[in-house]
């Protein structure tokens, strides 16, 4: 696979980088966080790891900026900041998953894998595209229609909406939601799947008048089968 590391810490960078590479991905480092998302919106890349204190343009900040740019690429965040609402923070500007520093290089290297596989093309015999009803869901192309009209989904709501999807007619608990869409376990504190069942509400179902989620009260949330 292809990656691109931020990371400022030369010895940190160096790690890394050699690690990657030995484990058989084409790795390109950058130290600042302009040139990260300059690079990240003009190069194709399979996962971005991107430390979040960096000069130039901090980490959260390069991340914002390329999913406004509609890079969908699956971004890690590799981190001293390790609290609950840091992580919180970056999952829910686009994060597909949190790496603490100190860390171990064997599970970056898993979570780069994890995170690669995941947007990876799938092979001639798995499922390309999903539809309910009017909704159809594009997994190679990345993108969502409803009633042939395109629907504009940041990289979290599409991976929510897949899941919804992928599980027509089965409720979907937010605990089930957290593990597949945020690789998070039980978390009581926060809101980011009920922030993120809002926002992508208000895209696939307000311009259209009508419900496509369900919510099943004190249970989670249900796309029935069409």
């Amino acid at each position: 696979m292809k990656v691109m590391l931020l990371e400022d810490d030369s010895e940190i960078g160096t790690w890394v980088r050699d690690g990657l590479t030995r484990a058989g991905h084409t790795v390109d480092w950058v130290t600042d966080g302009k040139d990260a998302m300059v690079l990240a919106t003009t190069s194709s890349f399979d996962v971005l790891v991107l430390d979040r204190m960096v000069p130039g343009l901090d980490g959260l900040s390069v991340l914002k900026a390329i999913r406004a740019a509609k890079v969908t690429t699956p971004v890690l965040f590799l981190t001293a900041l390790s609290e609950i609402d840091d992580r919180v923070e970056g999952l829910q500007a686009g994060a597909d998953d949190y790496l603490s520093k100190p860390f171990a290089l064997t599970e970056l290297e898993a979570r780069v894998a994890v995170l690669g596989r995941r947007a990876a093309p799938q092979d001639s015999g798995e499922v390309t595209k999903l539809v309910i009803g009017d909704v159809t869901l594009d997994l190679l192309k990345q993108t969502c229609t409803r009633q042939g009209q395109a629907v504009d989904l940041n990289g979290k709501e599409f991976r929510l909406l897949e899941a919804l999807m992928r599980s027509k007619g089965r409720i979907q608990t937010r605990n089930m939601l957290l593990e597949k869409v945020w690789d998070m376990n039980f978390d009581p504190t926060t809101s980011v799947v009920e922030t993120h069942i809002s926002r992508l509400r208000g895209k696939l179902e307000k311009p259209f008048g009508d419900t496509v989620i369900r919510t099943v009260r004190g249970a989670g949330y249900v796309i029935d089968a069409a």
